[in-house]
């Protein structure tokens, strides 16, 4: 594909030209296009077997498994399989693509074609009947594209393609029937002529219809409709012999290569998304007006009443304090004014926190904005996981930066610690929780472990680059001059009178955490079903709205209690800031929990303990990042309210 160069201007206002048709999340395509000729040969590798839902829409495992696992039988190419080469991000999603047996060669039609055959044992046959029972589906990709099924949407009538197609199949309303074991292949594949030109064909769909067959000996009728499905039979002695066909049936198309992905990539129920967005936005708008007008009526008044009651004061040397009393009694955030700058408890955490907090929140932003311009194409297979990493590597410096102006102005003392926690603890955390879950996927020989030598590979990249830069963007942020409070801080700690229920830590974190959290719910719901049942996400106009929406939430909502907090004279506004906003990834985490009862069926302890574990994962980052929104726009709300008073 030709590349061009756009001046900043023009990509500026085509990002604005994008803006009201967020919704299209339109991409572009990862890689080059390949154009083939007639009878040339068209790859079609194979990728690691996933669970999807079953027969009852639940989803009955987490675990993968590799194509040419033993215990399939699948047929392998002579010589044996290889490794496609991958991105770190497609590792990391467990993607294993290998080279195929199967041999594809353009517009050139195939019936009923051998593969091979293998015999099944009863322990061979009990492990592929009970895949076939979790509704597991085979992954191949031709030219790169997944092949699918052809579904129909029955509430929007338009029919998509599903990547992934069962392993097998069994009676949906007989539960004792026996499980059919699919063995024969019909590959449909759709080709475009480029400009109409013979030498220039490309592939721009692929379905599979497998089917059940008991052949004969050596008569393969795959046509014939009258042949039986094959059971592999799971008693003991007995071997099952299975032979596996395929046939391949080409078919011109007027899609071209460019929108080859618009099949698959398909929005159920749009009108949720658009009444969530709807909701959320009326939401966040009646709350930032809400906030915007108590805040500044009530700060203008305040203010005001401050700053005549300190010109009254120098004028009147005598000085009743009725005026003062009265206005101290009507508000009392300027009461904690020599506390409310004072050094936290446990600064160096706070601190630490907040500098990774800030480098998600960058992280993200970047990551959302490069996917809604359509740089994460689908066609890349671990686009996103990839620059993910790369984003967050890079962006160490910011993470190390903003730690220690953090903690140069909470008058830290303990910076080199600063400096090597940074870049240590969160990591260090996710590091450890990631290598802990990926010993049950080694345990259970899951396609989705995460090979040694990748390991090896993540931990290079965080000794060598990411802990470099936030060592240096440490030392830039110390050697910066200290954020200057605008008032004194008093040698003495005020006394904190007893606060109202609301204003106590657990209710106010409460209160707080579940309006950011409903401004998400439903793409989270999207989201995690995505992850979960393997299906391709692609709405990031709608996630970016939802994202922007979080941030105003969670700072407006951790603004208003704070300024509430302030006004009972609790000056311990940092850690409540934080801990509250970051209260919304508990939401996440209870709802992942719900999610895993009403949508999910995992029988073993394995597959539990990966899905609570990676929930309480991206839960835990989640609480890192919303309490760093929280944490900053609180400090500046502070910062602007005592810099607007005058004080003796």
């Amino acid at each position: 594909m030709m590349s061009r160069t756009f001046a900043p201007s023009l990509a500026l206002c085509s990002a604005l030209l994008a803006l009201p048709q967020l919704t299209a999340a339109f991409y572009l395509p990862g890689v080059a296009p390949t154009s083939y000729k007639p009878d040339d040969r068209v790859p079609l590798n194979v990728n690691s077997i996933k669970p999807v839902a079953a027969q009852d829409a639940l989803l009955h495992s987490v675990m993968s498994y590799d194509y040419y696992n033993e215990r399939f039988q699948f047929c392998q190419p002579e010589g044996g399989p290889s490794y496609v080469s991958e991105s770190l991000g497609s590792i990391l999603f467990g993607d294993r693509i290998m080279t195929s047996p199967f041999e594809l060669h353009m517009m050139k039609n195939e019936t009923c074609k051998k593969l091979c055959s293998s015999k099944y044992d009863m322990p061979s046959s009990h492990f592929v009947n009970k895949r076939i029972m979790q509704g597991y589906a085979l992954n191949w990709l031709v030219d790169g594209l997944p092949a699918g099924q052809n579904l129909l949407d029955d509430r929007t009538g338009t029919t998509f393609y599903s990547p992934g197609f069962a392993m097998g199949s069994i009676s949906a309303t007989d539960p004792d029937s026996p499980t059919f074991f699919n063995n024969h292949y019909d590959i449909l594949i759709e080709y475009h002529k480029v400009n109409g030109r013979e030498d220039q064909l490309r592939v721009v769909g692929v379905i599979v219809q497998p089917g059940s067959k008991a052949y004969k000996d050596d008569n393969l009728e795959c046509s014939d409709s009258q042949t039986p499905p094959i059971v592999l039979v799971e008693d003991a002695g007995t071997e099952t012999e299975v032979t596996f066909t395929y046939s391949v049936y080409w078919t011109e198309s007027p899609t071209a290569w460019a929108t080859r992905w618009d099949k698959y990539l398909h929005v159920f129920d749009p009108k949720i998304h658009w009444f969530s967005l709807v909701n959320s936005a009326v939401v966040v708008i009646f709350l930032t007006v809400t906030v915007t007008s108590v805040l500044f009526r009530a700060l203008k008044k305040d203010i005001a009443r401050y700053n005549r009651l300190d010109q009254i004061n120098l004028e009147d040397l005598s000085g009743t304090g009725a005026l003062e009393d009265g206005v101290q009694e009507d508000s009392g955030w300027k009461l904690v004014h020599g506390d409310v700058f004072r050094t936290p408890s446990h600064p160096l955490l706070l601190s630490v926190f907040l500098g990774n907090g800030a480098q998600l929140f960058v992280m993200t932003g970047f990551t959302i904005c490069f996917a809604l311009l359509g740089f994460l194409s689908p066609s890349n297979r671990g686009s996103l996981g990839t620059i993910m990493i790369f984003l967050y590597t890079l962006l160490s410096f910011v993470g190390g930066y903003v730690s220690a102006r953090v903690y140069k102005s909470m008058n830290g003392e303990k910076w080199k610690l600063n400096i090597g926690l940074t870049p240590l603890l969160v990591p260090g955390i996710v590091f450890s929780t990631f290598f802990f879950l990926n010993l049950f996927l080694w345990a259970n020989g899951a396609a989705g472990a995460v090979p040694f030598t990748t390991m090896l590979v993540i931990i290079g990249i965080w000794f060598v680059i990411s802990i470099p830069l936030s060592v240096a963007g440490s030392w830039v942020g110390f050697r910066a001059a200290a954020v200057e409070p605008p008032v004194r801080t008093n040698q003495i700690p005020r006394q904190i009178p007893p606060a109202t229920t609301y204003l106590k830590p657990i209710p106010s974190m409460l209160l707080v955490g579940i309006l950011p959290f409903g401004a998400i719910f439903v793409e989270l719901y999207f989201i995690m079903s995505s992850i979960w049942f393997s299906k391709i996400y692609y709405m990031f106009g709608f996630l970016f709205l939802c994202y922007g929406l979080m941030i105003i939430t969670c700072a407006a909502v951790t603004v208003l209690m704070v300024y509430f907090l302030l006004c009972s004279e609790n000056y311990h506004w940092q850690w409540r800031s934080f801990l509250a906003a970051g209260m919304s990834a508990g939401y996440i985490f209870t709802n992942a929990l719900i999610y895993l009862l009403s949508k999910l069926s995992l029988g073993g302890l394995s597959g539990t303990v990966l899905y609570i574990g990676y929930s309480a994962l991206l839960s835990f980052l989640f609480f890192i990042l919303t309490g760093s929104i929280g944490y900053f726009s609180s400090w500046w709300f502070v910062q602007k309210i005592y810099r607007s008073i005058k004080i003796d």
